[in-house]
């Protein structure tokens, strides 16, 4: 079984995000990052964000930028620029941008 990578995004788009979800950035995993083929990962949320009077629980992230890969998000210092996509009538639409990054948790940041 493939373990959950743990990752984190800053939604820099729209720029009003967090006084509307009262969430800085959201957390979340997925497994899709095993599949090099892959474009696009989806993400479970840990916390889900009520956006627009619709409660999101998982969003889909692609590269922001055309020629990236995902798997970049493994060698990024500060994190990679990402599309981000959430569900509505059953589809995936884009409506907003940030950075991803690996999350760290706070048992191994006092390691360090």
């Amino acid at each position: 079984m493939t373990a959950h990578l743990k990752l984190r995004i800053h939604v820099t788009e729209p720029w009003d995000f967090a006084r509307e979800t009262e969430m800085e950035d959201l957390t979340g995993w997925t497994v899709d990052y095993a599949i090099d083929e892959l474009e696009e990962w989806e993400l479970m949320l840990d916390a889900s964000y009520k956006m627009h009077g619709t409660v999101h629980g998982r969003v889909l992230i692609s590269p922001r930028y055309i020629g990236e890969r995902l798997n970049r998000v493994f060698d990024a210092l500060v994190g990679l620029p990402v599309r981000i996509a959430h569900r509505l009538d059953g589809e995936w639409h884009y409506a907003m941008a940030g950075t991803v990054s690996l999350r760290r948790d706070k048992e191994n940041e006092e390691d360090s």
